[in-house]
């Protein structure tokens, strides 16, 4: 497969083969990952490889250097098995945007300044061209909770926001006071898990916060509130959620 032209000005081209056709219609949906390995050409490398099947629509790298490896009207392989509001095949929704960065396997460093600055460039002109709404622009941590923690809590989802990009609240103060956590169950923690489920996480209604639970939490802490990860649902997390979800318009609520 070989890409005519990028599609956003400035990419090049180097193209993976791991991509299919989109089923459902066109992508309402933007997916950031980080690559989760030391050296960024081995990763582009990774994505490029038959052998690897996955693959994502643009590679960021730290210098901002953006390379486009599938066309945006395909369906590249970059969610894996994920959930968001109902839906499964999030790859035939959305588009795949991996960041340079080693991620919590490695040194996890802080994404660079320039990095960022064309990470928005990207997101503004995918959103834009889409059609793609705040709430749809999304964490790999956010539809695969439990075995996903990418692009995580260093990830500067605010400064997206200040640029028109995704949904965002400013997070409550996390000062302690009343909090649920694994083990606990009741009604509580029905609310909880239902309130998570209004936002698009893809959790179960049972009153028990299991493990399933812990991993949605701590998810919506790294895109969300960042000062602590810790899966525990304290006062800041659950205060941030209901503002945030206030904050939705009225037909996506």
């Amino acid at each position: 497969m070989t890409l005519l032209r990028p599609e956003f000005a400035g990419a090049a081209i180097r193209p993976s083969p791991n991509y299919g056709e989109r089923a459902g219609g066109p992508a309402d949906m933007l997916v950031l990952h980080y690559t989760g390995m030391d050296d960024a050409d081995q990763a582009l490398d990774w994505l490029c490889s038959e052998r690897s099947q996955v693959s994502a629509h643009y590679f960021v790298f730290e210098d901002g250097r953006i390379v486009q490896m599938v066309p945006e009207e395909k369906r590249a392989w970059h969610a894996g098995d994920s959930f968001w509001k109902g839906e499964r095949d999030l790859n035939s929704r959305s588009i795949g945007i991996e960041i340079a960065n080693p991620g919590h396997q490695g040194t996890y460093p802080d994404f660079p300044p320039e990095q960022i600055a064309a990470v928005i460039e990207l997101c503004r002109n995918c959103v834009d061209r889409w059609a793609i709404v705040p709430q749809r622009v999304l964490a790999h941590s956010d539809i695969a909770p439990q075995r996903k923690e990418d692009p995580g809590e260093k990830f500067p989802w605010q400064s997206l926001f200040d640029a028109g990009i995704g949904h965002w609240v400013e997070p409550s103060r996390a000062t302690g006071g009343r909090f649920l956590q694994r083990g606990d169950q009741g009604q509580p923690v029905e609310a909880l898990q239902a309130m998570l489920t209004m936002y698009g996480y893809g959790i179960d209604i049972t009153g028990l916060y299991d493990d399933c639970l812990e991993a949605a939490i701590r998810a919506f802490q790294r895109h969300f509130r960042p000062a602590r990860v810790d899966g525990v649902a304290d006062t800041s997390t659950i205060e941030t959620l209901h503002k945030l979800l206030s904050a939705l318009p009225e037909t996506a609520s």
